[in-house]
């Protein structure tokens, strides 16, 4: 079996990392590469750096903050935001990032996805999907930062970018994100069990128990969080010791 992976998230605005709740109301946690140095130095497994106000002129923005983290941090990461061609991933892929997150570009045009798969192997390309629960029951795919509602579900777009070559899925459930209150676990499981790639499970990580959970009854390759971590609340060796206690084989 193989190891579930801890990964902190850092939002990022303006250069600084921040934090808020069902994707509203931020607040900062202060600044990304002394955070991402040191949550690599406690163990975890890897990080994702998103910049939520980025626009193609800020590419250079982009890639002077990837220069940085390389520098600084030894695990691997990931870049997202306003990643929208081929160009714009390589700007990244060569100032140091591991892999690129896409979101609206992609769902907007889906030949992106292949276009990055082939340039540089599905292994790079994360497709981030923000999804929120209606009152119909279904899951649907929201777009630009989780402002605006398509009327596509979730699972049918995660099938969909996985044979247009994703490599991993970044699942945020809108209705947990910052709630603390756990991990959306219905519906990724569902894209757990019917994707043939990895899904990191994120939104709603409050607890060590709900890390648990989402590992256990989603089936999720790996969990992501923010707050938990920026604030303090949650040491990740604890967390790590805490999933070994409960059968959860994690890398140490």
């Amino acid at each position: 079996m193989l190891t579930k992976r801890i990964i902190p998230c850092l939002d990022i605005k303006d250069g600084r990392t921040v934090k808020g709740t069902n994707f509203v109301d931020l607040r900062d946690a202060g600044d990304p590469v002394e955070l991402g140095a040191l949550y690599a130095k406690q163990g975890a497994d890897e990080l994702v750096f998103l910049d939520i106000t980025a626009t193609v002129e800020k590419r250079k923005t982009l890639a002077d903050l990837a220069k940085r983290i390389a520098r600084n941090v030894n695990i691997p990461f990931t870049v997202g935001g306003g990643v929208s061609s081929v160009e714009d991933a390589s700007v990244l892929l060569n100032s140091g990032a591991d892999k690129v997150s896409i979101n609206t570009a992609a769902f907007k045009n889906p030949g992106l996805i292949s276009e990055l798969a082939t340039a540089f192997g599905n292994q790079f390309v994360v497709l981030a999907i923000d999804t929120k629960k209606e009152e119909d029951g279904e899951w649907y795919v929201y777009l630009n930062g989780g402002r605006t509602k398509t009327p596509m579900r979730c699972l049918d777009w995660a099938k969909k970018g996985v044979e247009a070559g994703a490599g991993e899925i970044l699942l945020t459930s809108m209705n947990n994100d910052g709630t603390r209150a756990g991990f959306a676990i219905d519906i990724t499981k569902q894209l757990s069990d019917s994707l043939p790639v990895p899904v990191i499970a994120s939104g709603g990580g409050g607890t060590m128990q709900h890390f648990v959970d989402v590992f256990q009854n989603a089936g999720a390759d790996a969990a992501l969080a923010a707050s938990i971590f920026h604030f303090k609340e949650i040491d990740i060796p604890d967390l790590k010791k805490y999933l070994e206690q409960n059968n959860i084989r994690v890398r140490n």
